[in-house]
């Protein structure tokens, strides 16, 4: 490569491996990046340490940015050993890789948590947006057991672009924040509570019944997929691109 520009066998290579590069357990799916602006993620949990090695390596050869989820610390030491650049949060148990110089992120994106025990599901939404190239504001510990935390918070809640609400035991957030704000709310229930929970369950079932216009929801635990949708409607309502 001279001056930013690809020569023919750098090219060659490059297509070689679109739209999808065949392994031996997986088909690694590169185009992703050029048809949603988002590469690939990779779920940690199931492979094994060479399985997770080679699709780290080989997203990481076609693509400028990486997100595995739900990795331990065991699967951060075998992809740093590869990927020495690579970062770790333990809180989201997310490992991320990027590199190059990125446009300044677009702020608009709100997660907002219940509970502390809710933040492991919350912070993994906030990775996946900023990743994205959104700006991401961060409101914790304000579930409804005490709603004067929340309200305090008004001006903030109402100048977001979109909403995550992130709460498990009866999921009551994302109704009272949805009576709140005129933007997008995505709820997402957590697995955290007592028995009748039903290992987050009755916060699902709490959200989709929700009686509060303008609140989607996702499934439990799933906050990349709460970050995906928000970073998703952000840049969508700013015009902007994920390139």
């Amino acid at each position: 490569m001279q001056g930013g520009q690809l020569d023919v066998e750098g090219a060659l290579n490059k297509l070689r491996i679109l739209p999808y590069e065949e392994l031996e357990f997986a088909k690694i799916d590169h185009h992703r990046d050029l048809r949603t602006g988002f590469p690939e993620v990779i779920y940690a949990p199931g492979k094994t340490p060479e399985q997770l090695i080679q699709i780290a390596r080989s997203m990481a050869e076609s693509s400028s940015k990486m997100l595995i989820t739900r990795a331990d610390p065991e699967a951060f030491a075998i992809i740093r050993e590869v990927l020495p650049e690579a970062h770790y949060s333990e809180l989201a148990r997310t490992i991320v890789l990027k590199r190059g110089k990125e446009p300044n992120p677009l702020p608009g994106v709100l997660i907002v948590a219940a509970g502390t025990a809710d933040l492991p599901v919350a912070e993994e939404a906030a990775i996946t947006a900023e990743l994205m190239g959104n700006g991401v504001e961060r409101l914790w510990d304000v579930g409804v057991a005490g709603v004067h935390r929340l309200l305090e918070h008004l001006p903030m809640l109402q100048k977001a672009r979109v909403v995550v609400a992130v709460a498990g035991m009866e999921g009551a957030l994302p109704s009272l924040v949805g009576g709140l704000v005129s933007a997008p709310v995505i709820a997402v229930p957590t697995s955290v509570g007592y028995g009748a929970n039903f290992q987050g369950l009755a916060a699902l079932l709490a959200m989709l019944n929700a009686c509060s216009p303008g609140i989607a929801v996702v499934n439990i635990d799933n906050g990349f997929g709460a970050g995906y949708m928000a970073g998703t409607i952000n840049l969508s309502a700013s015009g902007a691109s994920r390139d």
